[in-house]
């Protein structure tokens, strides 16, 4: 495989509950087939959830509001203008390879999270990818992520 884009990993976060706060980690463990350590459990084709943070600060713009990140309930904070170009191919991140099977559209939690952030989400892949972990390992913040042809 030939590496095409870099870009950096800016956060990373879990889901401690169903519709339950996100924490932040500085080191992430991601497993073959399922997700990262310490996540809620996934069907193997979402393992990791990716969001352009460009496209977040636009979204918080429009809204007018100062939302974390995970606030979109993603894993992997990157530093990007978009995402949209990463469906159907992989990343690599770390020790770990991510299959990239498809992009990520809001659900009903993020108006209840915050009025119109579902719409606002909508266009453009702003609601980020996800992936199927296809080569397990670890990764941190501060990371490249390189896009693989």
């Amino acid at each position: 495989m030939q590496e095409t884009n870099s870009m950096r990993v800016e956060a990373v976060a879990v889901r401690t509950a169903v519709d339950g706060p996100m924490r932040e980690i500085d080191l992430a463990v991601a497993k073959i087939g399922g997700g990262i350590d310490g996540d809620l459990e996934c069907t193997p084709d979402r393992g990791i959830t990716f969001l352009a943070s460009q496209q977040w600060r636009q979204v918080v713009r429009e809204l007018g509001t100062d939302l974390p990140w995970h606030t979109r309930r993603a894993n992997v904070l990157v530093d990007a203008p978009t995402l949209s170009g990463w469906i159907g191919k992989t990343v690599r991140i770390g020790e770990v390879q991510v299959a990239i099977k498809s992009e990520t559209h809001p659900c009903g939690l993020m108006d209840r999270l915050h009025a119109g952030l579902k719409d606002a989400l909508r266009p453009e892949c702003r609601g980020g990818v996800y992936g199927r972990v296809t080569r397990g390992g670890s990764f941190r913040v501060g990371d490249e992520i390189s896009l693989l042809e």
